[in-house]
């Protein structure tokens, strides 16, 4: 079977155009949340698949679950995941969804690790420098990691900027064993 997030894309994609298009784009993310949360409920994962529950029965369930949290549309996804099979893509089809939303935002969340608590003043400095460096609207999460010595890991996405000292020294080690 393919994996999750190759049959989650063309959905998560239809979803974007969809919320893009009606201005919705928050409106979805708090749906396709809903939905990944109920997906992944212990109580109502075990309907997925259950022998003596037809896929329309199945949909009709959720359906009814998440009523208050879905409008039309949000129950007609509901509708289409289950009668493709396609149910357990919730949480892959959400998150795929944030990033197409963060990108046509033009914002990012980035993590920041640091060895020791980071003043107020630096924090804005550094927010500063990675949203020009990203020439995009940033949200921080602010981390710390005693193991890292002195420095900072970023991480924005698929990119990684270690300026720690424990990188350092492992980088320096990978060259001393080559």
């Amino acid at each position: 079977m393919a994996d999750l997030s190759t049959l989650a894309r063309p959905y998560a994609k239809a979803v974007f155009e969809l919320a893009r298009d009606g201005k919705s784009l928050k409106e979805w993310s708090a749906q396709l949340a809903a939905i990944s949360a109920a997906v992944a409920n212990p109580q109502l994962s075990q309907l997925i698949g259950h022998p003596a529950l037809s896929r329309a029965e199945l949909a009709d369930v959720l359906g009814k679950a998440l009523s208050k949290d879905l409008n039309a549309e949000g129950q007609s996804l509901i509708k289409l995941l289950t009668d493709n099979g396609r149910l357990k893509t919730a949480a892959a089809i959400a998150e795929q969804f944030e990033a197409l939303r963060a990108e046509a935002e033009a914002r990012v969340v980035v993590e920041v690790t640091t060895a020791a608590k980071v003043d107020k003043v630096q924090q804005d400095a550094l927010a500063s420098a990675i949203r020009k460096r990203l020439d995009r609207d940033v949200a921080i999460a602010w981390n710390t990691d005693e193991t890292l010595v002195a420095g900072a890991v970023i991480r924005a996405g698929d990119m990684v900027i270690d300026g720690s000292v424990r990188g350092e020294l492992e980088r320096l080690q990978t060259a001393l064993t080559r």
